[in-house]
């Protein structure tokens, strides 16, 4: 057993975790159910994948161990998704799911300033809601037809935003 390898090992998978409990920690005020475990379990999990992918020893195709991560992922944040009464809850937290996964794999891969430029990236991005202009927009295509129009103002339940489709 080579120890300088497992401890290299042992320290990508604990910045994996850091990296994903950051996001999660950002992630639990908007959407609790899915905060920081959730978060840094999908980045350690991706990251020892990947860890396992990378130095495999037999002749198998390495790419195929964390290739499986990317569609992994994409059943979990298919359940994070929750359609209910014509409105879609939780994209958001299913595509930083997903991003999570690549920021583990990068790391796994020993591409650290990637992983952490990824992590503040997405960072800055859940977090932009709350400043200025950005905090008074909303999606309206996202919601059913009648609250559509009542944000548009419309007191007979049109939508003067969408011409000729009320």
């Amino acid at each position: 057993m080579d120890w300088e390898l497992e401890f290299t090992f042992a320290l990508r998978t604990l910045v994996a975790l850091l990296l994903g409990g950051f996001l999660g920690w950002e992630r639990k005020h908007e959407r609790p159910a899915a905060g920081i475990r959730t978060f840094a379990a999908v980045c350690v999990g991706s990251c020892v994948f990947g860890l396992l992918s990378e130095f495999a020893t037999d002749t198998a195709d390495r790419t195929r161990i964390a290739a499986q991560v990317v569609s992994g992922i994409g059943f979990l944040g298919a359940g994070a998704i929750i359609h209910n009464q014509g409105r879609v809850a939780g994209l958001t937290t299913a595509a930083t799911l997903w991003s999570s996964a690549a920021i583990g794999l990068a790391v796994a891969y020993g591409r650290f300033v990637i992983a952490i430029f990824t992590t503040v990236l997405l960072y800055v991005l859940l977090e932009l809601h709350h400043f200025g202009k950005w905090a008074s927009i909303k999606n309206v295509e996202a919601q059913p037809e009648g609250e559509r129009a009542v944000l548009n103002g419309n007191a007979d339940g049109t939508d003067s935003n969408r011409p000729g489709k009320n």
